[in-house]
C-alpha cells in the first residue's frame, strides 16, 4: 500500500486528504456517525504528527511513510469500525476481534472515549504496521 506522497490507482489505493472527501463521493454515513467519525479523525491527526491518510475499500487508513498502516476506520449505519492492525500490542487490548493480530472498537455518537482513542493511536502509531514498505 502506498504511503506519504504515493498514489497507487492501479491496486485501488488513493490518498486521502480525510475522510469526508470519502463521503462527498457518494458513500453513505448519517449526521449522527459523520460527527462520531470527524471526532475520530482530529484525534488521530492531533496524536499523530505527520500521519498519512488513504481510502480503499471504502475505508479509510492511517499511517506512517516507513511504518505501514497502524489503523483503519469504516462507517457503518449505526457507528464507526476502528481497527488497529497491531491491536493486540496495545493496553488495555481493544475490546473487539479474535484475529493473530488485529483488535477494533465500535464507536457510537455518544461513547467515543477521546483519551482512551488518544493512547490507542499513539500506541499503535509507534509500532510497525499492517503493509509496512
Amino acid at each position: 500500500p502506498p504511503l506519504a506522497g504515493q498514489n497507487d490507482s492501479r491496486n485501488g489505493w488513493s490518498i486521502a486528504g480525510c475522510w469526508w472527501k470519502w463521503k462527498r463521493n457518494g458513500h453513505k454515513a448519517n449526521d449522527r456517525d459523520s460527527n462520531a467519525t470527524r471526532r475520530l479523525d482530529a484525534i488521530i491527526v492531533r496524536t499523530v504528527p505527520g500521519v498519512s491518510k488513504a481510502v480503499r475499500w471504502n475505508s479509510s487508513f492511517s499511517g506512517l511513510a516507513g511504518q505501514g498502516w497502524f489503523l483503519g476506520f469504516h462507517t457503518f449505519t449505526h457507528f464507526v469500525k476502528v481497527s488497529f492492525f497491531r491491536g493486540t500490542s496495545l493496553r488495555p487490548v481493544p475490546p473487539g476481534g479474535m484475529d493473530q493480530d488485529a483488535r477494533w472498537i465500535d464507536i457510537h455518537e455518544d461513547d467515543l472515549d477521546k483519551s482512551q482513542m488518544a493512547t490507542w493511536t499513539r500506541q499503535a502509531a509507534a509500532r510497525p504496521g499492517w503493509g509496512k514498505s
